[in-house]
């Protein structure tokens, strides 16, 4: 099976996990949501030493998330997001595509009643899918996986407008582990992401 594949398996099943969890736990609330985003890093210019001329800047980055709160404020929370088209390598000819993934620690007071902050801090991968004219042989798949260890830092301002459902302007900081495939193992991703909550808030 596909690793990405895997790990969003993964990443789905410790969240369904949680969820039943959370009714022994008296989990406060679960949430799931779709988003929106974009990245930043430094410059292809800028890269130096072992470090490729290949900035993450740009690009449209959709992906899922999940949280539940196991005390208070406090819980878990999981993300994937992944680069929408693929990206020409060093305009070598070779596609490439970015994904993201974490699990985190999550921290989310309320800051009003219709609004809450959302701390995050965990640790996760930042996978490059590069794709073969063919079948790669190493793999037996149309790509070959580039995978680099990652922190991440992330916060969000989570508003509800009506009801359960929610609106979550947040910003995220990763840094990557040897990531030689780009200009710098700083990447900071900002979007928006749209989701609803599954008990009280």
């Amino acid at each position: 099976m596909k690793q990405t594949l895997r790990t969003a398996i993964l990443l789905s099943f410790a969240c369904a996990t949680l969820a039943a969890f959370s009714n022994f736990a008296q989990a406060q609330k679960l949430d799931l949501a779709f988003g929106i985003s974009t990245v930043e890093s430094p410059s292809a210019s800028s890269a130096s030493g072992s470090y490729a001329p290949v900035s993450l800047t740009g690009g449209t980055y959709p992906g899922v998330s999940g949280d539940v709160l196991l005390f208070h404020h406090v819980g878990l929370q999981g993300e994937l997001y992944w680069k929408a088209s693929r990206g020409d390598y060093l305009n070598t000819g070779l596609p490439y595509r970015p994904l993201f993934y974490d699990v985190n620690a999550i921290y989310a007071p309320k800051l009003a009643s219709h609004t809450y902050l959302e701390l995050l801090g965990g640790i996760g991968a930042l996978s490059t899918r590069f794709y073969c004219p063919s079948i790669c042989t190493f793999q037996g798949t149309n790509y070959q996986d580039s995978n680099h260890f990652m922190g991440h830092f992330g916060a969000g301002l989570k508003f509800y407008p009506k009801g359960n459902f929610f609106i979550r302007p947040e910003a995220h900081l990763y840094l990557v582990n040897n990531n030689v495939d780009y200009s710098s193992p700083r990447v900071v991703r900002y979007g928006l992401s749209l989701g609803y909550t599954f008990g009280g808030r």
